[in-house]
């Protein structure tokens, strides 16, 4: 196991070497294609995601997908260490991108390389390094859904400490306009649509859904963002403003913007209606093998790639949430050893089964 954390760290380090920003991952797409074709595994590649299939794939066989990301976020303006030359101190490898997802992504990297040899598995695997997770892009890991053989569920790696988030918040953001009349503020006269904005953004604030999710509490509406005016004398007659909406398991998006358009006046457009809540049964293999290891269960409010998903997925990795898009991000190099040893201890409980 130390051999495998060991190679996954290497390949870590070279990875924050190598700037991935979203949208500009090619070289770490480079990067990771060599690494897997060096191990004897062929690779196939549709942009800047990669992928490649245990050695002896049976399409029979219903198929796990083991999935991260190697896009980072632009290094913001505390760090005190180059955020692209990766450093070891007190156990600490610090770098951009090296909680998340480096060590995520290597972890399932050095886990795929364990069971690609092996015969005689019940599921089959599928490692899928992809692109623009952060930004949720359209060259992500939507553009190869298509293109990898068919999954039945998957572990989407991200930093939860090891623990199993068998539940994940979605993510609606909505543009909503009032609309009033324009007048003279100095008479009686007109509408004002900022009025009308404030009665909507009541409801917003006020609302609650019938039903609260047990993992991930009740759906969570926030007003970020409000215009309106153009000078002091005159009512003004729009009055734009965003909600950010974080949806559960129990409502998915699209009923909750038929909700809201039921209730408020302000005409609403959203920006998109794809990031759906992702949940998998408690019953799931992965999750009661997960259980009897004794790894612990939780809802993550945190946005994945786990939302493009339509198969149960488990989103579970080393690393810590909170220090991602923070200075001096770090992962503990025994957090990626531990890693790799508890996905290899759970698929293979699971596809030994």
């Amino acid at each position: 196991m130390k051999q495998r954390a060991t190679e996954a760290i290497e390949l870590l380090k070279k990875l924050i070497s190598t700037p991935s920003l979203s949208t500009e991952e090619n070289k770490t797409g480079d990067l990771i294609e060599d690494y897997l074709k060096s191990k004897g595994i062929p690779v196939q590649r549709h942009k800047n995601n990669i992928w490649a299939t245990n050695e002896h794939f049976d399409e029979e066989k219903p198929t796990i997908l083991l999935n991260s990301h190697h896009d980072t976020v632009k290094p913001n303006g505390g760090y005190t260490k180059d955020p692209f030359i990766p450093v070891v101190e007190n156990g600490k490898l610090f770098g951009l991108g090296s909680n998340d997802a480096g060590g995520p992504l290597t972890s399932l990297i050095a886990t795929f390389i364990h069971f690609y040899p092996q015969e005689d598995l019940t599921y089959n695997l599928v490692m899928a390094a992809t692109a623009e997770e952060e930004i949720s892009g359209d060259n992500g890991i939507i553009s190869i859904l298509d293109k990898i053989p068919e999954i039945d569920c998957a572990i989407v790696g991200e930093p939860t400490q090891m623990r199993m988030a068998v539940a994940e918040k979605g993510l609606m953001v909505l543009e909503c306009m009032a609309k009033g009349k324009s007048g003279h503020a100095a008479r009686n006269e007109g509408e004002n649509a900022i009025y009308i904005a404030l009665k909507d953004i009541e409801w917003f604030k006020t609302h609650r859904f019938e039903k609260e999710s047990k993992m991930l509490g009740p759906v969570k509406m926030t007003v970020t963002v409000i215009n309106a005016g153009s000078q002091h004398n005159v009512v003004p007659d729009r009055c734009t403003f965003t909600v950010d909406i974080r949806s559960t398991d129990i409502y998915d998006n699209v009923h909750i913007l038929e909700t809201i358009k039921n209730n408020i006046e302000s005409e609403v457009t959203a920006r998109s209606i794809r990031l759906n809540p992702s949940f998998i049964p408690l019953e799931h293999p992965l999750v009661q093998v997960g259980k009897g290891m004794g790894i612990e269960t939780y809802g993550s409010p945190t946005l994945s790639d786990q939302a493009f998903l339509s198969v149960p997925s488990l989103k579970m990795g080393p690393g810590k949430s909170a220090r991602s898009h923070t200075p001096d991000e770090f992962i503990r190099l025994d957090e990626i050893e531990k890693g790799i040893e508890t996905y290899i201890n759970l698929l293979d409980s699971v596809i030994r089964s």
